[in-house]
C-alpha cells in the first residue's frame, strides 16, 4: 500500500506554478486545495519576526553598543538588583589588638607547656614521680614529651583564633578562654612538679 501510494505520488505530473494537473480525480483536487489552503491559513497566523532594536550603519568597534536593549550610547545601565550585594568574602570581626592578645597568650601558652614538659621530665628522670596523664606515659621517659605536649596548646590556639571571627557574640567575646585555661593548666602542672623535686 506504501508502494502504491509513492509510484501515485512521483508519476504524477506537476505543473509549472507548484499545482497538481488536472487529471486528479475530483476527489483529489478538493483534498489538494483544502491542503493548501489550510497550509496558507498557517502561514499566515504565523507572527512576525522580531525588529531589531538598532540598526548598526558602521561595523567599527566605537559604534558597537555591547549592552542590549540600550536606547543610546550614552544612557547608563541601571541595575536591576535594588538591594546591595554580598561580598564573597565574609567579615572578619578580629581588631588588631585582639590579634595582639592572642599572639601574647599564644606564646604564654606554648611557653607553660614546655615548662610542664621540662618539670615533668626532671622529676621522673630523678625517680620522684610518674607521669599522671595516660596519653604523654609513653614519651616522659624521652625528648618527645617536649614535642607531644605543645599538641595541646596548637588545638587551643586555632580553637580561639575561630571563636574571635565567629558570627556568634557570645564566642567572639570568650575567644581567649581556651589559651588562657590551657596555660593555666600547664603552669599549674608545672609548678606541681617543680615542688615535688628537692
Amino acid at each position: 500500500m506504501i508502494l502504491t501510494a509513492l509510484v501515485l505520488f512521483c508519476c504524477t505530473p506537476i505543473s509549472r506554478d507548484g499545482s497538481r494537473s488536472s487529471s486528479l480525480s475530483p476527489l483529489q483536487n478538493t483534498v489538494v486545495e483544502a491542503s493548501s489552503e489550510g497550509a496558507s491559513a498557517a502561514v499566515s497566523s504565523k507572527p512576525d519576526a522580531p525588529t531589531p532594536k538598532r540598526t548598526i550603519v558602521s561595523a567599527s568597534k566605537s559604534d558597537l553598543d555591547l549592552v542590549s536593549g540600550a536606547e543610546a550610547a550614552g544612557t547608563p545601565i541601571q541595575p536591576s538588583v535594588k538591594s546591595p550585594v554580598k561580598p564573597a568574602i565574609t567579615e572578619s570581626y578580629e581588631t588588631p589588638r585582639q590579634r595582639k592578645i592572642w599572639y601574647v597568650l599564644m606564646v604564654l601558652d606554648h611557653g607553660t607547656a614546655a615548662f610542664d614538659a621540662w618539670t615533668t621530665r626532671r622529676a621522673i628522670s630523678g625517680g620522684y614521680g610518674v607521669e599522671g596523664d595516660p596519653m604523654q606515659r609513653p614519651f616522659a621517659h624521652s625528648g618527645a614529651i617536649y614535642a607531644t605536649t605543645q599538641v595541646t596548646p596548637v588545638v587551643m590556639d586555632f580553637l580561639a583564633h575561630r571563636m574571635m571571627r565567629s558570627n556568634n557574640p557570645l564566642l567572639r567575646k570568650a575567644w581567649w578562654v581556651p589559651q588562657a585555661a590551657s596555660a593555666s593548666v600547664s603552669l599549674g602542672a608545672g609548678i606541681h612538679n617543680y615542688s615535688v623535686v628537692p
